[in-house]
């Protein structure tokens, strides 16, 4: 998901200089975003090693499962974090190479620290989260302009129904391991309101949001269209999620989470594959 929000932005961001996105600059800006995406997953599975362990879904991890040492990992993922920013900074510029060092430690060394410390992690670790397309934007223009905030506006904002729906589906792992999230907050029917609340209100925020790049020209206005009636779908999948304020201990609590993070995975693909069709100085049609 990186390297597609990541190739999203270069694309608008091409069209908008009035050149081809399909060029060597967008597979070497990829390659870059790419190799430094993977040195921070193998940090970030480096200092979660032993909380992955603990959980289902994570403890088959390389690292969690002893099939790669610490060693190896730490020597890969500061080599591949390093490497890829300078690389970046070489082949397309300075700002793209420094932005992308700024998302590899935002990620690695504030939001998967706090992740054992405070709920307040989730909307840390937005921020880093929400920077690939804005990236993207400035490996093609090298400048961050209103158009890629927006971009970055729509990841931010897109995170949290998202995380939420995961949190509560495994919240029971999350607390074993001592992730500290909203939905894992010993009082249930708290977890759940807190939940509920937060989701909804991005959920919401999603829907202005998501049209702000009509509103500043980069697409036209069957985007804008398109957006708004997906944006409304994603927002109805979380409503239906609040239903687990209802009783948070019920078996299809965890359904509705599931169908709201079915929601969201298809939602941001849908939502940027209408944006660049319809993107202001496009190639077709």
């Amino acid at each position: 998901m990186v390297v597609i929000t990541a190739a999203a932005g270069f694309y608008l961001a091409s069209l908008a200089s009035g050149i081809s996105p399909f060029n060597l600059g967008l597979i070497r800006a990829m390659a870059g975003i790419a190799v430094v995406t993977c040195g921070s997953s193998a940090l970030n599975q480096a200092l979660e090693r032993r909380t992955d362990a603990l959980m289902r879904r994570t403890s088959n991890r390389p690292m969690a499962a002893g099939r790669i040492s610490l060693a190896h990992g730490l020597l890969v993922g500061f080599a591949a974090i390093f490497l890829g920013s300078v690389y970046l900074a070489h082949v397309t510029n300075l700002l793209t190479g420094t932005l992308t060092l700024i998302t590899a430690v935002g990620y690695v060394g504030i939001y998967t620290p706090l992740k054992r410390i405070t709920v307040v992690n989730t909307f840390i670790g937005a921020f880093p989260g929400a920077l690939p397309p804005l990236i993207g934007w400035t490996a093609a223009r090298g400048v961050i302009e209103w158009p890629a905030i927006a971009l970055f506006a729509i990841l931010f904002v897109w995170q949290f129904p998202h995380f939420m729906a995961i949190g509560w589906m495994y919240r029971d792992d999350y607390a074993s391991a001592g992730i500290r999230l909203t939905p894992t907050q010993p009082d249930e029917v708290f977890a759940a309101r807190s939940t509920v609340i937060q989701s909804l209100f991005y959920a919401v925020l999603m829907v202005p949001v998501s049209i702000w790049p009509t509103w500043l020209g980069v697409t036209g206005n069957i985007y804008g269209v398109i957006a708004a009636i997906l944006s409304a779908g994603y927002l109805w999948y979380t409503i239906r999620f609040a239903r687990i304020t209802r009783n948070p201990m019920a078996p299809e609590s965890r359904t509705y989470a599931c169908d709201l993070l079915k929601a969201s995975v298809i939602y941001l693909p849908l939502l940027m594959a209408a944006m660049m069709l319809d993107a202001k100085g496009r190639l077709f049609f």
